[in-house]
């Protein structure tokens, strides 16, 4: 890939100087592997598996990263060289970050009781990439979790810190710092706000062009396993994956299947009927794109699986538990539709 000038290739030679550094030693997870966390789990995503329950339990492969999170008290044991270089990517103006995917590989059970540890490296950082949310760099670590001391899983885990679409760049070649137009996602609602004419109740399709791109929604991350799924999207179909073997449905989609391990699947239609299993209401944090408070949903089909989407067509302090809602297609740009699901008339609770 070509470089913007001496800027780029100084940024990228720094940034891969961090290859092979630390970014945690010795970490010790919150909590013992423990039963009420497999349960809190297991129920979230629906997952039935008798070897998740009773004196033999133990914990779903899956949560192999679970066991190391910091929860909201935040990071703790993080190495100076990462915090390093997410500050060099922050200053040469790559502020924003989404996580893209993450790999794991599991050694052996985790089990109610067990201690769990574990070190982290930075594993690569990629060659600068342009992708639909912006342009940026990926950066990949890699944790090694042991329990009670044995080798127990590997994690990786890669991010995007990039500067948005419509935000605009320069390679200094005197720092090698890209900066970006604005500070960040308050600064271009301020902007926005300015323009006359142009406020948070004027018509999408009304914005001017340099407008509707700071307000551009974040587009879904499409891979080889969900490609099926949005495919169906576009032709307003919900689609839900179905094992051929033991016809157990699954959503979200996966190569393969959580009861039975079964790697063939088919699809199935939703019906589109649904009702509210949980929701939140979010505030914060506020970006151009959203228009807070709003409510999202963890909604459950009819068919019995169940997924995350905005409930609509009601104020969001009126989404209650348990109220129907019904599957739409929403449009929220030019190349962007979304499944949602708006309550049905006299749902309001």
């Amino acid at each position: 890939m070509g470089g913007a000038g001496g800027g780029y290739e100084d940024v990228y030679a720094r940034l891969k100087a961090y290859e092979g550094c630390a970014a945690a030693v010795g970490g010790v997870g919150k909590d013992l592997v423990n039963a009420p966390m497999i349960r809190h789990w297991c129920e979230a995503l629906g997952d039935t598996n008798p070897a998740y329950a009773g004196a033999e339990a133990v914990a779903p492969p899956t949560m192999l990263q679970a066991w190391t999170m910091g929860g909201l008290s935040g990071h703790e044991g993080r190495s100076e060289a990462y915090d390093e270089l997410l500050g060099l990517l922050d200053g040469a103006g790559y502020t924003s970050v989404v996580a893209t995917d993450c790999e794991q590989e599991y050694l052996r059970p985790l089990r109610p009781g067990d201690l769990i540890t574990f070190d982290a490296v930075i594993e690569s950082v990629s060659e600068r990439k342009t992708t639909k949310l912006g342009t940026g760099y990926f950066v990949t670590t890699r944790m090694d979790v042991r329990a009670g001391g044995e080798p127990a899983g590997t994690h990786r885990f890669r991010i995007l810190k990039y500067v948005p679409v419509g935000r605009a760049r320069r390679d200094s070649p005197v720092t090698g710092r890209a900066e970006a137009s604005e500070a960040g996602p308050v600064a271009a609602a301020g902007r926005r706000a300015a323009q006359p004419g142009a406020d948070a109740t004027t018509p999408r399709s009304e914005r001017s062009g340099s407008e509707r791109s700071l307000s551009e929604r974040p587009r879904p991350v499409v891979n080889r396993d969900n490609a099926g799924f949005w495919e169906g999207v576009s032709r307003h179909r919900l689609l839900i994956q179905r094992c051929e073997e033991c016809r157990t449905l699954r959503f979200p989609w996966l190569p393969g299947c959580n009861a039975c391990g079964g790697m063939e699947w088919d699809t199935v239609e939703a019906a589109g009927e649904g009702t509210v299993y949980s929701y939140v209401v979010m505030h914060h944090p506020p970006f151009p794109a959203f228009d807070p408070p709003y409510a999202v949903g963890l909604v459950e089909l009819a068919e019995g699986v169940r997924m995350i989407s905005n409930v609509v067509g009601v104020p969001h302090d009126r989404v209650r538990i348990g109220m129907p809602v019904r599957l739409e297609f929403e449009r929220v740009d030019e190349e962007l539709e979304l499944p949602v699901f708006r309550a049905t008339e006299g749902s309001e609770v």
